[in-house]
């Protein structure tokens, strides 16, 4: 795989479509209410195949309204609906109505309520991209990043209004660009990211127009909503909103079908499969399935629908973002470590409107980069493409991927089969995920120190190692060099055996490689995870958030070179 840096990082990439008007989203949005009222039909049919009697549909009824109910007593934020206690009360009202009566006269009420409830989430759920919009908060966030960077390279006030470095000098885009541009002009691409930071939605936006992409839709988890100037941006940028506090039926049919059908109609997606953000800073090994099987599902829709005439491929395209430090990372540790082998976690934000914007503002003021490593494309099945969009199977041979779909000689739907379709993609994104990962100098230096300080208390577990007394964190230096050249020595031949990449600085003399590290690991936390102390020596303010930043080169058994 080449993932060679391009020298010409300034040069713009040719928009693949002349104008918005071609673009899928668009079109998506311009007949919004048609096909919001067709998400909601299909998503009713969908559900009352899942619940087919009507003792199962009311039954399901009363246990989303519980939910509902019960989560609006627990868990409410902003920007959750005034009307929501209205709403729920009147379908409780209905549903006690609906048991006192029997007969004719109440044989279809059932599916009214159900109906109303569904359109609500549609409503709840659905993006509202507008090409005005979308331009305004493409050029604000290309002007206030770019002179941000401007002001922090130039090092003088006057800088803040110059155009000498641009954001491609900021965020390196390497991988394979020409393929994911070719596979958006012959297909529909479903972008699946890896979830680090509330960053990563509007840099993978600008990522998308950068390339000469249209915009995507993609699902923004809600809890991202309730900060103001992240919801002006995400709702102009093509997002739709997912909430995952909600884990009833009816709610996750209908977030799925909305993103079946966009993908049907030819709007490139994006969601994170990971489904939150990392909270443990490890590299996603478990996807969530719901969404992804959407994929799966639409193209196989879009063969049923189109059994003589050629069909639009679906691409499933993995990238991996890097960064330095993630501003959430020692929150999000500790909420990994307190739910640790449980699933109790609500994903949630301190962070308001002006926190986000001081944030961007020392992120962009510091010398600390991003890499996007854009990986080859895959069919629906995970099975690799080529430049044209073909599938390949194991010896590089052409074959059609409509035939994972017949069965006896007749293309069908068999949910159990596309269930394991879905978990043979899942373990092919997360493989692709450490294929294309770019170690950087900080995460190799907080992986060495977690290690070095674990491997001389060999009988703590982790969670008594974390509570480690500070003047037992201590390596010396020059043992932490000579460990370093070792790992990364390793790091090399993994990079050779295509299992791992490793960013530019990575190379180079080993002290200033493992200075460049040390001063970009955490730069924005108080408690700083490594550092050198008086004496030279490698140490930590902060185990916890040591442990989150050693946790990205987990699973490339570097651990036994220590």
């Amino acid at each position: 795989m080449d993932f060679q840096e391009k020298k010409n990082k300034n040069k713009p990439y040719k928009p693949i479509h002349e104008g918005i008007s071609e673009w899928p989203v668009y079109l998506l949005s311009k007949n919004r209410k048609e096909f919001l009222e067709e998400v909601a039909q299909k998503s009713l049919e969908r559900i009352k195949l899942l619940r087919p009697t009507r003792k199962q549909l009311i039954d399901e009824l009363e246990t989303t309204v519980y939910r509902e109910q019960n989560r609006l007593k627990r868990n409410r934020w902003r920007v959750d609906p005034k009307d929501e206690p209205k709403f729920w009360s009147q379908i409780k009202s209905d549903l006690v109505e609906l048991s006192t009566k029997t007969g004719d006269e109440n044989s279809r009420k059932e599916d009214e309520i159900l109906l109303t409830i569904i359109q609500r989430y549609a409503n709840e759920i659905a993006g509202n991209f507008k090409p005005s919009s979308y331009k305004v908060a493409r050029e604000v966030i290309k002007f206030w990043f770019v002179r941000l960077l401007n002001g922090a390279r130039v090092k003088k006030f006057g800088g803040f209004f110059r155009n000498r470095y641009t954001l491609r000098d900021k965020i390196q885009i390497v991988g394979k660009v020409k393929m994911l541009r070719k596979l958006a002009k012959k297909g529909t691409v479903v972008m699946v990211p890896t979830h680090f930071s509330n960053l990563d939605s509007i840099l993978i936006g600008w990522v998308i127009h950068s390339l000469g992409l249209p915009a995507f839709i993609y699902g923004a988890g809600l809890n991202l909503f309730n900060i103001k100037i992240l919801a002006y941006f995400m709702n102009s940028l093509g997002a739709y909103k997912v909430d995952r506090r909600k884990k009833n039926l009816p709610y996750l049919e209908v977030l799925k079908m909305y993103s079946n059908l966009a993908i049907q109609k030819g709007a490139h997606s994006l969601f994170f499969p990971g489904g939150t953000r990392s909270r443990s800073g490890l590299l996603e090994k478990q996807l969530k399935l719901g969404l992804l099987s959407t994929a799966i599902e639409a193209q196989r829709s879009l063969y049923q629908d189109n059994t003589n005439g050629e069909v639009k491929k679906i691409f499933v395209v993995p990238i991996t973002l890097n960064y330095h430090f993630v501003l959430e990372a020692p929150e999000l540790i500790d909420d990994y470590l307190q739910v640790k082998g449980q699933d109790r976690y609500v994903e949630q934000d301190n962070y308001g409107s002006f926190q986000m914007v001081r944030f961007l503002f020392k992120f962009f003021t510091k010398g600390s980069n991003i890499s996007v490593s854009i990986g080859a494309g895959l069919d629906v099945l995970g099975n690799y493409l080529d430049d044209n969009g073909n599938s390949l199977d194991d010896q590089g041979r052409i074959i059609d991927n409509r035939d994972y779909f017949i069965s006896n000689g007749n293309l069908t739907v068999d949910m159990q089969r596309e269930d394991e379709y879905t978990r043979m993609l899942s373990q092919k994104i997360v493989k692709e995920y450490h294929r294309i990962n770019r170690v950087f100098a900080s995460h190799l230096v907080a992986f060495i120190t977690f290690e070095m300080m674990q491997k001389k208390h060999p009988k703590l577990d982790l969670f008594g190692f974390l509570r480690l007394p500070e003047e037992d964190q201590e390596i010396e230096y020059s043992e932490f060099l000579e460990t370093f050249k070792r790992i990364r020595k390793e790091i090399y031949r993994l990079k050779e055996e295509g299992k791992v990449y490793y960013a530019s600085h990575l190379k180079g003399e080993a002290e200033l490689v493992i200075k460049h590290g040390i001063g970009n690991v955490g730069i924005f936390h108080l408690l700083r995870p490594v550092l050198r102390n008086k004496k030279g020596n490698i140490i930590t303010r902060d185990l916890n958030t040591l442990y989150y930043y050693h946790n990205r080169l987990v699973g490339y058994e570097l651990e036994k070179f220590i």
